[in-house]
């Protein structure tokens, strides 16, 4: 029995997923079709704090209310929410600095790591970093 490939998507992909967008490349949505043939997705509940926050500053427009969309995502069968645990915090202080210096961005990628799943996200930097496997 081969070894279940487990999805973490970044905030962004997350964004894009959820909304069919084209900004999602070709390779990480037919991972993450590969992956929804095996179970859910997952995502870190850092990012429902990504996404509030943005909607509230202006930088994100969802179409819903922020409450309202977040409440919708939560009801994907297909997603997981993972918290963060005292165990994903505690890798993500300990990343090295030159792996992110956004706390969110850290603390997604421990998730993946602790979930031994490939991270999906256009972040370079995230990308460039051997302490998480990244698709793109």
């Amino acid at each position: 029995m081969g070894r279940q490939s487990v999805i973490v998507l970044d905030t962004h992909a997350l964004i894009w997923w959820v909304s069919g967008s084209p900004r999602l490349s070709a390779r990480a949505r037919r991972e993450v079709d590969k992956a929804l043939r095996q179970g859910p997705v997952a995502a870190s509940a850092i990012s429902l704090f990504e996404i509030a926050a943005a909607v509230r500053r202006g930088r994100l427009a969802l179409g819903l209310p922020a409450p309202e969309w977040l409440a919708e995502l939560n009801r994907i069968a297909e997603l997981r929410i993972e918290p963060v645990s005292a165990a994903i915090a505690q890798a993500a202080g300990n990343l090295p600095d030159s792996m992110h210096g956004d706390p969110a961005d850290r603390i997604i990628a421990a998730t993946a790591t602790a979930l031994r799943g490939k991270l999906v996200t256009a972040d370079r930097k995230l990308r460039r970093s051997s302490h998480v496997e990244t698709v793109w």
